[in-house]
């Protein structure tokens, strides 16, 4: 009953499926974060964030953090049960750095749309 938990060849597929190009190497939190911020969704996200810094959209960076905070969450709420499978063989890193990344952006985002304090 132990053994089916441990990774091996067993679970191979998930990698297979996750990652068709892998090496064997184990994938480190940069090549993780690189990957994610690779996707179709981060590259809309963080067009959608240069758009709102440039035009300094107060509006358009609330709806930006949201789209971070839905693709995050399915990173690390909703996305398969594959994926920790995937993360002990070693295909799949862990996203903390890229969470970390995404949550300073946003924040930098968040403080450089306000509005301008009266009286300073």
């Amino acid at each position: 009953m132990i053994l089916a938990l441990l990774p091996g060849a067993a679970f191979a597929q998930d990698c297979a499926v996750q990652r068709p190009d892998w090496d064997g190497a184990p994938v480190t939190a940069i090549q993780e974060a690189a990957f994610l911020a690779a996707s179709p969704a981060a590259l809309v996200l963080f067009l959608g964030t240069i758009a709102a810094v440039r035009f300094k959209s107060q509006w358009g960076a609330l709806a930006v953090v949201l789209g971070w905070t839905a693709f995050v969450t399915f990173l690390t709420m909703l996305a398969p049960a594959s994926r920790e499978v995937a993360m002990a063989e070693g295909c799949v890193g862990s996203p903390a750095l890229f969470i970390g990344i995404i949550a300073a952006i946003c924040v930098g985002m968040i403080f450089y749309t306000a509005p301008p304090i009266k009286g300073r």
